[in-house]
């Protein structure tokens, strides 16, 4: 007995070769929609955060980039029960809407990297950013969380996946508050703190 479902099986879940857009009932039937193009996305993410890893051991920056791990770590085990069980697919989906975000917190990175902060640009995005993280960060967790809980109490793959997401909830919410208080509350950031701009801003 095979540990993935057949075909038809999946097709009955999900779009089959559809995008996501093409399928939303992955974004409400998330633990049984699967579609062909969030099935390899979901892979593609995993490998994605499997040469990271092994890319921040190898460069011995385990110890300054500790927070990525931990974070790699936990989305693998997560994206793991999509690829070998195909369930929660959807699931995965929904969590890489964080890519969005990450758009303009990359421009916000390169701008704080090249002191470019007095640019009209970098205050119009500081209030995109937020949006942003609002959108795609939180409250994507938060539905997600909510979805979760109803696995509580109990011995299952949903409860596992329950576990690692709450963490990623804490993760989120400092990451969050270090935004905020980097961007819109400067000056109670102590200066020294400006030198780890990966980690802290």
């Amino acid at each position: 007995m095979g540990i993935t479902p057949s075909v038809p099986q999946r097709r009955q879940r999900g779009g089959g070769r559809d995008p996501i857009w093409q399928t939303p009932e992955m974004l409400i039937e998330i633990e049984t929609a699967w579609s062909l193009s969030g099935y390899l996305l979901v892979c593609f993410s995993a490998g994605y955060f499997i040469h990271d890893t092994v890319d921040i051991v190898v460069s011995h920056q385990a110890r300054a980039s500790w927070e990525y791990l931990v974070h790699h770590v936990m989305a693998m085990g997560a994206f793991f029960s999509g690829i070998f069980w195909s369930r929660f697919v959807g699931g995965g989906v929904l969590t890489l809407l964080v890519e969005v975000s990450n758009i303009f917190l990359t421009i916000r990175m390169m701008m704080k990297i090249n002191n470019a902060q007095h640019l009209l640009f970098y205050q119009v995005n500081k209030y995109v950013n937020l949006v942003m993280y609002f959108l795609f960060r939180l409250a994507p967790q938060a539905y997600l969380t909510h979805f979760f809980l109803r696995y509580g109490g109990q011995r299952t793959l949903g409860t596992f996946l329950l576990g690692i997401l709450l963490m990623l909830d804490v993760m989120i919410l400092i990451y969050f508050s270090r935004l905020l208080r980097s961007d819109f509350c400067p000056k109670r950031v102590p200066s020294q703190q400006l030198k780890d701009k990966f980690l802290t801003e």
